[in-house]
Order: structure tokens, then C-alpha cells, then sequence
């Protein structure tokens, strides 16, 4: 890379989901102003639809969301070109999550049409190897055309114990999975049930290692639990907008500091911002996000992108460092094609 920036990743939905992108964008990042120089697509690859990095080594991992699934290394080049590592079967269908184990040592991966966890030991070099375990949950929910079977939509390992909790839409259930050293996938506890038809869809843990926040994509809340030994007792369950219309959240994020939590309500086209109390969560703002569909969102800097699925744009808003409150209008956007997911990849802090 060439000139003063960090590099941003973008994931986006390719012809193989009904996008309209070719693969992973690049994008070099002024961390003064927040905008994107996009730099074009580097890995020509079908709907890479959520990305995650390693946490110590130059790699990126990319989800294949197709009937199929597959899950792909790439090394991350200075200029943000990706140089292909590994790909490997999820053992499932349309993967739509991937999260890596904090010290580096597995990578995990949500199927979603088959409602299924899948684990892969990553070696030295950040490469997966063969899947470890693949876990098959069951059951369903209340809605007959979104909750009809299991849809394991994220995996989120803890940096605590290296557990790792797998959120299943179709359910209304996050379960708790232990790593063996073989790499299968053990329960760890009870899973944890939502309310019936919430169709839980992402969390996010809080810096305290204590609480953590889980949105409903089908009944449009915001629950904040804590743990309690084994257990996640629930602490609130609050909208996630204080608007009216259709409202489908997706993802949800804290500040780097934790006092505010951040959830993007797709149809509506906003991001809502929380102030986290010790035991509630207060709405303070919510801003609207220049489309319909923010699938994605992610806070880099003191800037946060937001990636418009539909209205194939990404754009920049400044936060507020006092408030925690977004721009109320953009500073920044770029055009690319379907963006499903945004990550800081070289030099950036998110």
C-alpha cells in the first residue's frame, strides 16, 4: 500500500445470492476523515457475505454464503490484495458467519440454511485445517416461514475460556459449546432460550467479560444478559428502534469503551444508539442511514461504516466521542456492489 491509510475489507453478495458485487472489495481508509478510497475487488470469490481476520497474523477469512459452503483463507497483502491460503468445506449450507478464537487456534463458522456449527483447527501460519466437528442443532420456532427448522446465524468464542456461543434464529436459542482438544464441539452449560419468536440473531459481549447484548431480527429487540455462573441471567429487553415500521435489526456493537451500544434496524433504514447502564439500556439517538437495508456496520477509528446491502453504498458517519452519538448525515460514502459486511484489516483499530 502506497500513501498515508489503513485497509478496510468488504464482503459483499455476488450473483450466486442475488447481488450484485464480484467477491472482497478493498479499500484504503483516511483515519482523519473517515473516507474510503475503494481500491476495487481483490478476491473474485461467490458471496463472501462476513469476513474476520486473525488476531495476530495478516490473514482474512471469508464465508462462501451458497448452498454448498465453503470457508477461505487468504493472506493479506500491504497493498490489500489477498493471496489465497485455504478453502474448506463448513459441512453445511449458506455459512453466514465466521469468528475466529481469540489466542488463534480455531475458526468457526455458523451455517445457516442447515442450522449447523462447524470447527477448524488454524495452524502457525493462520491456515485451516480440516474440520474438527461439525454440530447439528434441532427444533424450530413459532414462525412457520423463518423459524420452520434451525439457522445458526453467528458464532462468537469467548476471550475468557474459549467458549464459544452460537446464536440460532431458528430456535430462539444460543447455545454454549466448549472446544476439547480435539477440536469437537461439547456443551458447556445451558443453553440460553429467548422469548419465543425473537429470532435471535447477533450479540456482542461487553468489555467487563460480564454482560452482553443479544438483537432479535423477528421481534425487533435488544436483550442485555450477564452471567451468573453458569447461567445468563436477563437484565432488559428494549426495543430496538423508537420508530414505527418495519423493523428487522442485524448487527449490534459496542464502543470501545462499552458505555454505548450500537444496532443497525434494516427496512428502516437507522442506526440506534443505547447508553449501557449498569442493569438497563437507554436509547439516546437514532440516526438514519442513507438506505433501507444496513446489513453491516462496523466502528473503526472514530468513524463508523455502514454497508447499505441494497442500496449498494457504504457510508461513513463521525461518532461523537461524548455522546456516542453518530453524525446525523454522512460524512463519506463509497459504491460497492451488495456490501454485506465491513472490518478493519491493516492498521486500523476497531
Amino acid at each position: 500500500m502506497t500513501g498515508r491509510g489503513e485497509l478496510v475489507h468488504l464482503g459483499c453478495y455476488t450473483a450466486a445470492s442475488g447481488g450484485r458485487g464480484e467477491g472482497i472489495v478493498a479499500a484504503r481508509r483516511d483515519p482523519d476523515s473517515g473516507a474510503l478510497t475503494v481500491l476495487g475487488t481483490v478476491a473474485a470469490t461467490p458471496s463472501p457475505s462476513f469476513l474476520a481476520r486473525h488476531p495476530t497474523l495478516p490473514v482474512l477469512y471469508a464465508v462462501n454464503e451458497i448452498a454448498e459452503g465453503t470457508v477461505r483463507a487468504w493472506r493479506i497483502d500491504a497493498d490489500g490484495g489477498l493471496t489465497e491460503l485455504a478453502s474448506r468445506s463448513t459441512g453445511g449450507h449458506s455459512p453466514c458467519h465466521v469468528a475466529v478464537a481469540p489466542d488463534g487456534s480455531y475458526l468457526f463458522v455458523a451455517n445457516y440454511a442447515s442450522g449447523s456449527v462447524a470447527a477448524f483447527r488454524l495452524d502457525a501460519s493462520g491456515v485451516p485445517g480440516e474440520r474438527t466437528d461439525l454440530v447439528q442443532h434441532s427444533g424450530h420456532g413459532p414462525d412457520p416461514s423463518r423459524q420452520e427448522a434451525p439457522h445458526a446465524h453467528m458464532v462468537s468464542p469467548d476471550p475468557r475460556d474459549g467458549t464459544v456461543l452460537a446464536v440460532d434464529l431458528g430456535t430462539d436459542t444460543v447455545y454454549r459449546y466448549a472446544v476439547t482438544d480435539s477440536g469437537r464441539l461439547v456443551p458447556a452449560g445451558a443453553a440460553v432460550r429467548t422469548a419465543s419468536g425473537a429470532g435471535p440473531r447477533h450479540l456482542v459481549r461487553h468489555p467487563d467479560g460480564r454482560r452482553w447484548f443479544l438483537d432479535g431480527e423477528l421481534d425487533a429487540t435488544v436483550v442485555a444478559y450477564e452471567w451468573v455462573g453458569e447461567d445468563a441471567r436477563q437484565l432488559t429487553r428494549v426495543p430496538a428502534s423508537g420508530r414505527t415500521g418495519h423493523v428487522q435489526p442485524s448487527e449490534i456493537a459496542l464502543g470501545r469503551d462499552g458505555r454505548y451500544l450500537y444496532v443497525a434496524n434494516r427496512g428502516i433504514g437507522t442506526i440506534s444508539t443505547f447508553a449501557v447502564d449498569d442493569l438497563q439500556l437507554r436509547h439516546v439517538a437514532e440516526v438514519e442511514t442513507g438506505g433501507p437495508w444496513p446489513r453491516h456496520f462496523a466502528l473503526i477509528g472514530d468513524h463508523l461504516y455502514v454497508a447499505d446491502e441494497r442500496a449498494d453504498l457504504v457510508s461513513v458517519f463521525t461518532v461523537d466521542p461524548a455522546t456516542g452519538v453518530p453524525s446525523s448525515a454522512a460524512v463519506a460514502q463509497a459504491a460497492v456492489p451488495s456490501p454485506t459486511c465491513v472490518l478493519a484489516t491493516l492498521g486500523g483499530t476497531s
